[in-house]
């Protein structure tokens, strides 16, 4: 690893977009200006640093952007960038530049290409976890999540007014192709009867014996909350299973889909993504390399990317067990 000072550093959003990652761009940028340091934008993600998208930023380029969802700098998933040649372009574009630091905010798979570049061409880089799926060990919180899951808990509260007034069953479909959180945290705080994510074997028996027992109780009113990841296929699917073993129920499926992706980040998503923005120069600066930045027992972590990106945050046994508890 270089042990050159880092004096010119560029910042990028990749993968998926997140509530707050204009906040934690807005981090990066201040702080970097702060200490004297050049600052650049890439847009697209590693498309745009294939495509010498770069560009100088100053404090007023992110003046305005703290309440915004989505990013200014926008993002991509990039093809070219898997492969050496693309890297080697990309490479040669900081390199002229002078660049010799690199902020990446996205999740695992941004990380990962963040990881092998930093290995080829002896470019530090730091990442920051932005992605709504909250699936990165390493940190109590990613950029994103609670904008996401607030998002989810107010649409479901508003479909259980009407479920009640029509005594229906709804299936509601979260985001979660691979990570069950925003299901369990917004099923957990709706009050959900049942609730399906892909880390968990899916017990569809017992959900109709208990939605049957319910039935017969005059208990019309019932929220199925699903990931969209979840072994038996998502929303729709689950919807199609119940109609077929519970004919005499009035049963609707909503999918909520990118609503949640969308939206003016919350509080705890800004700070928590300017905290992080802060402490990713703050690690190029001293030292601290190709580590992603996390936050856990509100005290900053830093974990190896090399780990992040092989390591996935965990549903506990607890929270499992307090959804059958409380779902009864």
């Amino acid at each position: 690893m270089s042990t050159k000072k880092v004096n010119k550093i560029a910042v990028l959003t990749s993968g998926g977009d997140a509530p707050g990652m204009n906040a934690a761009i807005r981090a990066v940028v201040r702080t970097s200006v702060h200490y004297g340091i050049e600052v650049f934008g890439v847009a697209r993600g590693y498309n745009g640093m294939i495509e010498d998208d770069i560009f100088p930023m100053e404090s007023k380029s992110v003046g305005n952007i703290i309440q915004r969802g989505g990013t200014i700098l926008k993002t991509a998933r990039s093809k070219e960038f898997l492969e050496p040649a693309g890297r080697k372009i990309a490479y040669n574009n900081l390199k002229k530049r002078g660049i010799n630091g690199i902020v990446v905010i996205g999740g695992d798979g941004s990380f990962q290409g963040a990881q092998i570049f930093s290995h080829e061409f002896d470019i530090p880089c730091i990442g920051i976890p932005g992605t709504i799926d909250k699936d990165i060990a390493g940190s109590d919180f990613t950029i994103g999540f609670d904008t996401a899951v607030n998002t989810a808990v107010e649409a479901i509260d508003k479909i259980r007014d009407t479920a009640d007034a029509h005594d229906r069953l709804f299936v509601v479909e979260v985001m979660g192709r691979d990570a069950g959180y925003i299901a369990l945290h917004s099923g957990i705080a709706t009050g959900a009867e049942n609730i399906l994510i892909p880390e968990s074997k899916t017990d569809m028996d017992g959900m109709i014996a208990s939605l049957t027992e319910k039935e017969k109780r005059k208990k019309l009113v019932n929220l199925v909350v699903v990931a969209e990841g979840d072994e038996f296929g998502g929303g729709t699917e689950v919807g199609n299973f119940l109609k077929e073993k519970l004919p005499n129920a009035d049963i609707r499926v909503c999918i909520l889909g990118h609503i949640q992706r969308g939206g003016s980040p919350s509080c705890l998503d800004r700070l928590i993504a300017s905290r992080m923005g802060y402490h990713a120069v703050e690690c190029l600066i001293n030292g601290t390399h190709n580590v992603m930045v996390g936050i856990v027992d509100n005290k900053m972590k830093y974990t190896p990317l090399d780990k992040a990106v092989k390591a996935k945050q965990k549903i506990s046994e607890e929270w499992l067990k307090i959804v059958k508890i409380l779902a009864s």
